[in-house]
């Protein structure tokens, strides 16, 4: 199967500046698979970041963020060809992908994931998110009748909160300032919400009983916010850095952060997976992706309340410049590439 044009493609040109690019229409090679995109999710924190280009130049960001720069990392669609050595059956199967948003993508066979549940596409296209919330979660060792900090409640926070709990967290505690945000935290039993308007010290002390909480997730991306996030964390708990923080913080002094309260401080970045399973840790990005589809299709994880955008890809351009000026009330923004 041969195409020679009609693929748009969302780019970041340079900062601040995004195009919807009409490119060729890529042939798979050895080992790779084509793909024509159903759905795909933005990752607000980590695609803004870039697209702001408000990250310090000798950061980690910079090595990754270089324009211009193809966007988007959960992919959702159907293989409609192969290259050579894959088997002719993979055309028509549903999969996902790491791939950027574009309506014809590659992928290596390896990094496939198989969607073999009946989830809608665009519930399905949460799962890079949620690979990347499961780990955190695992590293942050979260266990039966703890209690949970999560500071900002976008969708890593928002999904982590439900993780929590699903592991048996009690309580959940979700802190953010956008009413939107906190409007969608969950409203079961052992979900809390607040305001950083609020005491929020006082409040989760009530909420423990005294204790405070043993783990705080980091979520919000701000590096200036950090210091303040461990007031509600007890002696000896464990501050996980689930967020990517788009530069240093200044000031932290780990005497009183670190070394007096002996924290743990866990980084929780999605390349921290294992990348093949062992008996000490099956958990690799593809086990996370069938728990997060079993869990979705189960009716243990609502996804579907999370989104607050749906749009064709020929809005998503505007829609950007858009979220770079308020972000508050965009959780989940799918893309339609029908």
């Amino acid at each position: 199967m041969n195409y020679i044009k009609g693929n748009p493609t969302i780019v970041f040109t340079k900062p601040q500046e995004v195009v919807l690019e009409d490119r060729e229409i890529p042939s798979p090679k050895e080992g790779e698979v084509l793909i024509k995109t159903i759905r795909s999710l933005i990752s607000i924190g980590t695609e803004l970041t870039i697209l702001s280009g408000r990250f310090p130049p000798d950061s980690a960001w910079a090595n990754y963020g270089k324009f211009p720069f193809l966007p988007g990392y959960s992919n959702v669609g159907r293989v409609v060809d192969v290259g050579k050595g894959v088997a002719r059956e993979w055309i028509g199967k549903k999969v996902a992908s790491y791939a950027p948003h574009s309506a014809f993508v590659i992928s290596s066979i390896e990094h496939l994931r198989v969607v073999d549940r009946d989830v809608p596409d665009e519930e399905v296209a949460f799962f890079c998110l949620s690979e990347i919330c499961l780990n955190g979660v695992r590293r942050g060792d979260v266990r039966l009748g703890e209690s949970v900090g999560i500071y900002g409640l976008g969708l890593l926070g928002q999904l982590t909160a439900r993780f929590c709990w699903l592991a048996g967290a009690r309580p959940v505690i979700g802190i953010d300032i956008a009413k939107e945000r906190l409007d969608r935290f969950p409203k079961k039993a052992g979900f809390f919400s607040l305001n950083p308007e609020e005491d929020v010290r006082e409040k989760v002390s009530e909420l423990t009983k005294g204790r405070m909480v043993d783990v705080v997730f980091e979520v919000t991306g701000n590096p200036h916010l950090i210091p303040r996030e461990f007031e509600i964390l007890r002696r000896q708990g464990r501050f996980v850095i689930l967020s990517s923080p788009w530069g240093p913080t200044p000031s932290f002094d780990f005497h009183d952060l670190c070394n007096s309260p002996s924290y743990t401080i866990i980084g929780a970045h999605n390349s921290s997976h294992p990348q093949y399973p062992t008996l000490d840790n099956p958990w690799t990005q593809k086990r996370h992706f069938e728990l997060f589809l079993d869990l979705v299709y189960n009716g243990d994880l609502d996804v579907k309340s999370l989104i607050t955008h749906r749009i064709s890809y020929k809005e998503a351009p505007a829609l950007y410049l858009s979220l770079l000026q308020d972000r508050s009330k965009a959780l989940g923004v799918v893309i339609d590439w029908g």
